[in-house]
């Protein structure tokens, strides 16, 4: 096998590990194509080409984090991940692991993380990986990959999310959230969301947002149905997915552009909380973007001719 056809087997398994240690789709795709050209770059194919670019995937993704955290700091409203629609690798073995981790609740809880402890904890609690390999990858000795694992483990087993098991639950749960929504019915959508639900969106203040951040069923169903069936009257429609290996969906206007996606987290028998990610920046992996601001205006005027 040459080069490029051990990267390209070992490319699905290289930027899932970007995308949780950097919770962006296009920042992990930059740190594959850059350990993809250092590999490329290598007089000698290295004995372990998994070893060489695991560790050369994970060093590019903490540098670049180290320097995201600054931006993060001053970002602007709430900070979600980059939506994800599908995990390109797959281990049966590893499936419970890779599912959990990749949820915005889990990549929001790994943000809490120092660069080095995320990264430890990401090659050996969702990868498996050995110490040795880890702490080739991040530098550091055994013992000390073994103690930031025992830190990272504490900060998160005290957040750690919980969702429903059940895809098939997970699923059928959705589909009657996204009718609700539709009609605009404000009790079928309050029946289905948990009493404390948390409902808040990214928008990184480069487009309007549906609101705050708002807790409660009473005040997110309402909200809820007062927004969408505005959005449908100017031919705003969705498409169901999986989103960040939870229920969701993708928000198109009228020519298919990419509005926004929305996630759900399920538990219980009941939607917990309701994330959109509408910054226009974080949404281009999924397709062309929309003028989110002309969509607003569209809905305002809508509104007023209603009143």
């Amino acid at each position: 096998m040459n080069k490029a056809e051990e990267f390209e087997e070992l490319r699905p398994l290289l930027f899932s590990i970007a995308y949780r240690i950097l919770g962006s789709v296009s920042e992990a795709e930059d740190a594959v194509q850059e350990s993809w050209l250092r590999f490329d770059g290598s007089p000698t194919l290295p004995a372990s080409p998994k070893a060489y670019l695991s560790t050369t995937v994970t060093r590019l993704a903490i540098d670049v984090l180290r320097s995201a955290r600054v931006r993060r700091e001053a970002y602007v409203g709430p900070w979600f991940p980059e939506p994800l629609l599908s995990d390109p690798y797959e281990d049966p073995a590893r499936a419970a692991e890779l599912a959990d981790s990749v949820s915005m609740a889990a990549l929001l809880l790994l943000e809490r993380l120092s660069p080095l402890e995320r990264s430890v904890f990401v090659l050996r609690e969702v990868f498996g990986f050995g110490f040795a390999d880890i702490a080739s990858a991040v530098e550091r000795s055994e013992p000390a990959c073994r103690q930031l694992l025992v830190r990272a483990r504490r900060h998160m087993a005290a957040g750690r999310p919980r969702f429903e098991a059940d895809r098939h639950k997970r699923q059928e749960l959705a589909t009657r959230f996204f009718d609700a929504l539709r009609e605009g019915d404000v009790e079928a959508l309050r029946d289905l969301l948990a009493a404390d639900v948390r409902m808040a969106g990214d928008s990184g203040g480069k487009a309007p947002q549906l609101a705050r951040t708002v807790v409660g069923a009473e005040k997110v169903a309402r909200l809820l149905a007062s927004v969408f069936p505005l959005l449908a009257h100017v031919d705003v429609t969705f498409e169901p997915h999986e989103v960040n290996g939870q229920p969701g969906a993708v928000f198109l206007d009228r020519d298919g552009q990419v509005l926004y996606a929305l996630a759900l987290d399920v538990l219980d028998g009941q939607i917990q909380t309701v994330r959109s990610v509408i910054n226009p920046d974080k949404l281009g992996h999924l397709g062309p973007v929309a003028d989110a601001w002309a969509v607003d205006g569209e809905v305002r005027r809508a509104r007023r001719r209603k009143e």
